[in-house]
């Protein structure tokens, strides 16, 4: 990925984010559910970005147990 639209998209991120736990805030507790929810995503997607960024790999529980190269 392009890394000046990458960053574009992490800063986007984060302000979505920090709207949201603004939002968060100043709701009342019977509807923070939805808005919560919206916030998990928000900070999955930033977390997602942030890895990107720094160029870690996503690995999942069955990479961990492939047999590695036999030679």
């Amino acid at each position: 990925m392009y890394l000046p639209a990458l960053a574009r998209d992490l800063y986007k991120s984060q302000k979505a984010v920090e709207a949201l736990e603004l939002i968060l805030r100043e709701t009342a507790a019977s509807e923070q559910n939805a808005v919560k929810e919206e916030l998990r995503q928000a900070r999955s997607e930033l977390t997602q970005l942030k890895n990107i960024l720094e160029g870690r790999k996503e690995h999942s529980r069955a990479s961990f147990y492939k047999p590695g190269p036999r030679f």
